[in-house]
């Protein structure tokens, strides 16, 4: 019997039922970084489009982004854009009748503060009969000892499974860079580009009694868009990750919840194999961004007196319907809206929203 949940936020048990759903099913869900309303809006414009479910997420610098640039301190810009953006997503996702799961993307060591002070926002609404903001918050420890990251990881995922939240943890490198964490594709051992098995299953055994987690695993790929030929993805090393554990525990195949950093621009056979390995989600942010950022430069390229002048100098015509902000902004979600249609084909989401009709 197909999956039912219901529209809007999904975290706890919905959560982990709807992740299930995606390994069961065959398909991922794209993770889009957002940074503002009108990027979330688009999300969700193109979920619903497409009858799919969809993760949004926000890095450091995009929940600083949406607090407002005028806010001078950066901790606190990053927290309350973050808990904003997860109230906007949340109130809306119902209504556009789908199922949303809110994620804080990559935070190393330094940003660890901001996710315990968010984890403190969900223990207070949970405290107050609520639900959590995030169904899941990500754990970016993968340029320390494994030692190190897995202690982090323990200690946060201990905090918020207690209120339904899961964890994302990265093992090996990811190269490129999302807001200012990340590393130099050239400054990288080429063996860190790939996970080792051994690494996920001491993850796996430290973290999986505790609760819901998964794993940002790297087998060649890279943030942003990058020469075909820099780097080789390499899927199958996903495969010997769930071997091995599914082995040493007695599982069935793909016991882990994978991830797919960096899908910008993979190939679509690639993206398959990972799907097929257990991947169920894969990012999304620079592609997404091109697409918004090129469809406002034809508008504007299009209509370029109007952004020049307000009033036509030859012909006094007033140009106010032309630069009205909600023109141009339009043009750009359309375009994000376009781009992630076409990832959710790629991804095999498109028609498996598992919203209760």
């Amino acid at each position: 019997m197909p999956l039912r949940l219901k529209p809007g936020l999904v975290w706890g048990p919905a959560y982990a039922d709807l992740v299930q759903n995606c390994k069961e099913g065959g398909y991922a869900l794209p993770a889009v970084n957002v940074v503002g309303t009108h990027s979330a809006n688009a999300v969700m414009e193109a979920a619903a489009r497409n009858r799919s479910d969809v993760i949004v997420q926000l890095s450091n610098g995009g929940a600083r982004f949406f607090a407002g640039q005028g806010l001078a301190d950066a901790h606190t810009a990053m927290v309350l854009g973050a808990v904003s953006a997860a109230r906007h997503v949340a109130l809306l996702a119902e209504h556009y009748w789908i199922c949303a799961v809110l994620h804080t993307d990559h935070a190393n060591r330094k940003l660890i503060p901001w996710v315990r002070d968010l984890v403190a926002h969900s223990e207070a609404s949970v405290a107050a009969g609520g639900r959590p903001l995030f169904s899941s918050h990500m754990l970016d420890l993968s340029e320390e000892p494994i030692a190190d990251n897995l202690d982090a990881c323990e200690t946060m995922l201990t905090r918020m499974a207690k209120v339904g939240i899961a964890l994302e943890m990265e093992l090996g490198v990811t190269g490129g860079e999302e807001d200012g964490v990340g590393h130099d594709l050239d400054a990288i051992d080429n063996a860190k580009l790939y996970t080792q098995p051994e690494d996920v299953l001491a993850a796996y055994d430290r973290l999986a009694p505790l609760g819901r987690f998964s794993v940002a695993a790297s087998f060649g790929n890279v943030h942003g868009v990058y020469k075909p030929g820099n780097v080789k993805l390499r899927p199958e090393i996903l495969k010997a990750s769930q071997d091995l554990v599914a082995r040493t525990h007695g599982l069935p195949a793909n016991p882990l919840d994978l991830v797919f950093h960096g899908g910008s621009g993979s190939d679509v056979a690639d993206i398959h194999a990972a799907i097929s390995y257990g991947v169920f989600k894969m990012n999304i942010d620079t592609d997404t961004q091109f697409a918004f950022a090129e469809a406002v430069g034809r508008y504007a390229a299009d209509n370029h007196a109007a952004f020049i002048h307000q009033i036509d100098p030859d012909s006094g015509k007033p140009y106010k319907s032309v630069y009205d902000p909600r023109k141009w902004l339009r043009e750009g979600e359309t375009g994000m809206v376009d781009r992630l249609t076409r990832a959710f084909e790629e991804l095999g989401a498109a028609g498996k929203s598992a919203a209760a009709a």
